[in-house]
């Protein structure tokens, strides 16, 4: 989640940050007189920083007890946003294991999905991806061949929208997705570490470059024990009626 507090509040957040990061989950924080002492921040400031947090489910306050450290889901923002910017932005370490990694000719479902012809040739490639080392998703990608030369699997290690970019050009600018509830398969659940009843989410999406060229096709499986999904919603703008009816 993006932080929209002022600068003072902001840095108190790091700080509170950092304490949590010191603590195991559960751990209960000192008390807010304690911490805005030590700080040298008032109360209210100290307040506001911890409202966003519990907010975000780092901190969770227990009426009449305190305030303690908690396990939060990561919050995904239905964006244009990659998993390693995400995490990161949570104060995580992303990390990614290449699982699978083919170079192959494209079969009509993914040719018509990606909107090349048959037989083109196809990179597809299963990633897991990790946030401090605990696995959060297994994404399934697959890219046109011509777009990306020389694509190996030991390239896979980071940020696939900053590959792209940075050796082959292609921007990403935008994108359509579709999200559903969906309960892993036995490979899937193994490599995520949990059971085969773990509820989940499926995204499946395509993106787009600059040219509005269609350039990679995703199914990926979020744990939905450990993910939590955002959409920033925004009333369209009404249209003014002509005042002689219409």
């Amino acid at each position: 989640m993006r932080s929209s507090l002022p600068s003072k509040a902001a840095e108190i957040r790091a700080q509170l940050l950092n304490l949590i990061g010191s603590l195991p989950e559960g751990a209960a924080l000192p008390p807010e007189r304690e911490l805005a002492e030590r700080w040298q921040v008032a109360r209210m400031t100290l307040r506001r920083a911890m409202d966003e947090l519990v907010v975000e489910e780092l901190l969770v306050r227990r009426h009449g007890s305190g305030t303690y450290t908690s396990r939060p889901k990561v919050a995904k923002w239905l964006g244009m946003m990659s998993f390693s910017e995400v995490i990161r932005r949570r104060g995580m370490s992303p990390g990614t294991q290449v699982l699978e990694f083919r170079q192959v000719r494209s079969e009509r479902a993914v040719a018509r999905r990606l909107r090349i012809p048959v037989g083109d040739p196809i990179v597809t490639f299963t990633r897991l991806r990790l946030a401090d080392d605990v696995p959060m998703v297994v994404e399934r990608t697959a890219l046109p061949g011509a777009y990306v030369p020389g694509l190996a699997a030991t390239d896979l290690g980071g940020s696939l929208y900053e590959l792209l970019d940075q050796r082959y050009g292609i921007e990403l600018v935008s994108g359509t997705l579709r999200l559903e509830p969906a309960t892993p398969d036995s490979r899937t659940a193994g490599w995520l570490g949990i059971p085969t009843t773990q509820p989940c989410f499926a995204l499946h999406g395509v993106s787009f470059d600059r040219q509005d060229h269609l350039f990679e096709f995703t199914t990926a499986v979020y744990r939905g024990d450990r993910y939590a999904f955002t959409a920033e919603l925004r009333m369209p703008t009404p249209t003014r009626l002509s005042r002689r009816g219409g």
